[in-house]
């Protein structure tokens, strides 16, 4: 059902959005993003939005998908995606999990989006994480990497994880890439000096095995 219609919107560049709100059944917060290309705009693990924020994502094109980083975001994916007549793009194992009945393949995106998407293994099933290389690079993660205030910006724990060593090698696709800023599914976004970040955290890990 959709609820937390009191989520806070920010627009954190041109083509870029995220807003959030907190869940009291997870005690946690929970965040989405949007982001605009060309040909319209993507939602990223939506939590439901109030409708004038709404009318200002289709501003800059319409909602061309809905995409869920892991079979754990259902959130209001299948609302939205019925709503608005858009498909839901996900791993086939996050599809199988949530069973939208409009669906596409994660991984068709790349050359029309100009996405890369990233399984990531070892987090929760369906896991990927999105790279887009525009304006210094933006990398969206699902669970495998959070930067909640109890946590600090670090790897999903231990015991939400199907391995997380996996998870932690998996992890180390990211230190190719470019980035500027990440958003997160659970906590607020880093916006500069990401990759700088993102290597720390990684190389440190490695350097403690």
């Amino acid at each position: 059902m959709l609820t937390h219609l009191n989520a806070e919107f920010a627009q954190l560049r041109p083509g870029l959005w995220i807003w959030h709100s907190h869940d009291p059944s997870i005690k946690t917060d929970l965040f989405s993003a949007a982001i605009a290309i060309r040909s319209g705009v993507y939602m990223v693990d939506p939590i439901p939005l109030a409708k004038p924020d709404l009318a200002a994502l289709v501003q800059n094109g319409p909602i061309i998908a809905i995409i869920v980083t892991n079979a754990n975001h259902q959130r209001g994916a299948l609302e939205y995606s019925e709503g608005l007549s858009v498909p839901v793009l996900g791993h086939p194992q996050t599809l199988a999990a949530i069973k939208p009945t409009r669906s596409d393949d994660i991984y068709a995106i790349e050359s029309k989006a100009e996405f890369e998407v990233i399984e990531i293994e070892g987090a929760v099933a369906g896991e990927i994480a999105l790279y887009h290389r525009a304006n210094g690079g933006t990398l969206i993660v699902g669970d495998a990497l959070i930067n909640l205030d109890s946590y600090g910006f670090t790897f999903l724990p231990r015991k939400y994880c199907l391995n997380q060593n996996q998870m932690r090698n998996s992890l180390s696709k990211l230190l190719s890439l470019s980035v500027e800023r990440i958003l997160f599914a659970h906590g607020p976004p880093i916006l500069s000096g990401a990759s700088a970040q993102l290597q720390q955290l990684l190389q440190v890990d490695f350097s403690r095995r």
